[in-house]
C-alpha cells in the first residue's frame, strides 16, 4: 500500500501542472474573430505591450520545446512594436494602402523604389501564399515603372526565380511568408539595408479562426524573422531606423 500512496502523489503534482498549462488561454474574445470578414479583430484595441504579452504567449506556447535561453533569445519588447491603436478602420485587405500612408511619413516614398536592387524599404509578412497574393494584388497602387512588389512566396514560386527578379529589379515593397522571407535574407538576394518598415499581416484569419500567430509552422519561422538581429537593434534605433508594424 504504501507504495501505490507515493505514486499517487508523485503523479498528482504532475497532472496538476499539465492542468494549469493547459488552463493559461491566450486571452481572446471569441467576439473578436470575425470569420465573415476574415479578421481577429483583437489587433485593433491592443497596443505596443499587449501586442507583446501576446506575442510573447503564443512565442512560449509553440516553442515549448526551446530552452529559457532560446526563448529570451525571440523575445520582441513593447518598445520595438509601434503602436497603432490611432487607426480606426477595420484591418481589411483593402484598407492597409490607406493604413500604410497613415504611418509613413513621407507617403511619396511608398511609390518609389531604393535605388539598389532587391533592398525594399516595406517587407509585408503574410501567413500564406495565397494571401501574400492577395496582398501584392493590395499594393497596386504603389507599384509604378522602376517600383516593383515582389512576390516572396513558396506558392507556384521557386526559390532561384525570386533571387533572379529581386537581382534585376528595382523593388519598393516586398510580400513574402516568413520562411522564404528568411531563405532569401541568408542566401543574400533579399537586402534589408533600405528597408523601413516590417509590416505583420496578422489580423487576417482564415475559415478555422487562424491567423499568422496561430499556428507553430508560420509563428515560428515568423518570430525568428522579426527577432534576427540585424532587423532587432534597428527598432529603437534612431539611425536606419524600422518600424516594427501589426496590421
Amino acid at each position: 500500500m504504501p507504495p501505490e500512496r507515493t505514486a499517487k502523489k508523485r503523479r498528482a503534482p504532475e497532472d496538476g501542472g499539465a492542468k494549469k498549462k493547459r488552463k493559461k488561454p491566450v486571452r481572446e474574445d471569441e467576439e473578436d474573430l470575425d470569420v465573415e470578414a476574415g479578421l481577429n479583430r483583437s489587433f485593433e484595441r491592443m497596443d505596443s505591450q499587449l501586442v507583446a504579452d501576446y506575442i510573447a504567449q503564443k512565442t512560449s506556447r509553440f516553442g515549448a520545446d526551446l530552452s529559457s535561453v532560446e526563448l529570451s533569445d525571440l523575445y520582441i519588447s513593447a518598445n520595438d512594436i509601434k503602436d497603432t491603436t490611432s487607426w480606426e478602420k477595420p484591418r481589411t485587405l483593402d484598407n492597409l494602402p490607406e493604413f500604410l500612408e497613415a504611418f509613413t511619413e513621407d507617403v511619396k516614398k511608398l511609390g518609389e523604389a531604393p535605388k539598389a536592387k532587391g533592398a525594399p524599404h516595406t517587407l509585408i509578412v503574410a501567413p500564406a501564399g495565397l494571401r501574400a497574393a492577395d496582398l501584392v494584388r493590395s499594393m497596386r497602387k504603389f507599384q509604378k515603372k522602376g517600383n516593383s512588389v515582389a512576390k516572396l512566396f513558396a506558392k507556384h514560386f521557386k526559390v532561384e526565380e525570386q533571387v533572379s527578379f529581386l537581382q534585376k529589379h528595382n523593388t519598393g515593397i516586398a510580400v513574402g511568408t516568413p520562411q522564404r522571407l528568411i531563405d532569401l535574407i541568408e542566401n543574400g538576394s533579399l537586402s534589408l539595408a533600405s528597408l523601413k518598415r516590417l509590416v505583420v499581416d496578422a489580423s487576417h484569419i482564415d475559415s478555422k479562426k487562424r491567423g499568422i500567430v496561430d499556428m507553430r509552422e508560420t509563428m515560428m519561422p515568423l518570430v525568428k524573422l522579426l527577432t534576427r538581429k540585424e532587423l532587432k537593434d534597428r527598432y529603437t534605433a534612431s539611425e536606419q531606423h524600422v518600424d516594427l508594424i501589426f496590421y
